[in-house]
């Protein structure tokens, strides 16, 4: 049975989305099977891994709205073990319809169920916001992996993170932190270094040892859609994350 894990931090733009796909698709490069499953409206992790869906195609909105199974809504990524569940704006709505559906904590997690056996592990991307549809995601997530950006403010919001997943642990017991990743480090700097340190003396163990840097290929890598390891794989962007995959898998043997 595969392992869900959250990515999450309702603050935008710490490298959230870059680290669900980059991570993902690098682990699914070892042979293991991974789905990534875009809970975001935006849909970047699903324009990143190169698929912007028809109207017609069925995505996580028709999923969660009871059309689709989840099965008919994957397709395939470049990267031949790595499958993607995307989503676009229609997701948007689904904030709304959660909000009268009976059971709605418990939506997610039985749509995500019978996919369960099918892969190794199942990175979600969730948006930037503690709303229905991140709390939904952590109700079925079994860990959530927090990106935590190398600036000022970056421990900024993740005390209500931190609250939020408590409280859904009362729901999900098995819910656990899978981990924090330090991202959009800027080594020239003095800050960042220092911020760095912090986290780590507030989260300790839980912070990887691995550090994602600030690097121009990363940025570049969307557009094209392409996890960075096949964009450019010398690239420092692409070493960090195989150095964090293989640290996340050692975890996780």
């Amino acid at each position: 049975m595969s392992k869900i894990i959250a990515v999450t931090n309702q603050k935008g733009g710490v490298g959230k989305t870059t680290t669900s796909i980059n991570l993902s698709a690098c682990i699914a490069a070892t042979g293991k099977r991974v789905l990534v499953v875009d809970a975001d409206p935006q849909g970047n992790a699903s324009s990143g891994l190169g698929c912007k869906p028809e109207k017609e195609t069925p995505t996580l909105y028709e999923v969660i709205a009871g059309t689709a199974d989840a099965k008919s809504a994957i397709v395939k990524t470049e990267v031949p073990t790595l499958f993607l569940l995307p989503s676009d704006i229609r997701l948007a709505g689904a904030e709304i319809e959660l909000a009268g559906m009976e059971g709605r904590e418990s939506i997610f997690a039985d749509a995500l169920r019978p996919l369960r056996d099918q892969y190794d592990f199942i990175f979600v991307d969730c948006p930037p916001s503690l709303g229905l549809i991140t709390v939904n995601t952590l109700c079925a997530a079994d860990s959530v992996l927090i990106p935590i950006q190398c600036e000022y403010y970056a421990l900024e919001g993740v005390s209500a993170l931190m609250g939020t997943v408590q409280k859904v642990q009362k729901i999900n017991r098995h819910l656990a932190i899978e981990g924090i990743v330090l991202t959009m480090l800027d080594a020239r700097t003095n800050l960042g270094i220092q911020v760095a340190k912090e986290v780590r003396r507030f989260f300790k163990a839980r912070v990887y040892t691995t550090v994602i840097p600030r690097n121009v290929r990363l940025g570049e890598a969307p557009s094209h859609g392409l996890p960075i390891h096949l964009y450019d794989s010398r690239s420092l962007g692409a070493q960090s994350y195989e150095q964090l995959a293989q640290e996340f898998l050692k975890a996780n043997q």
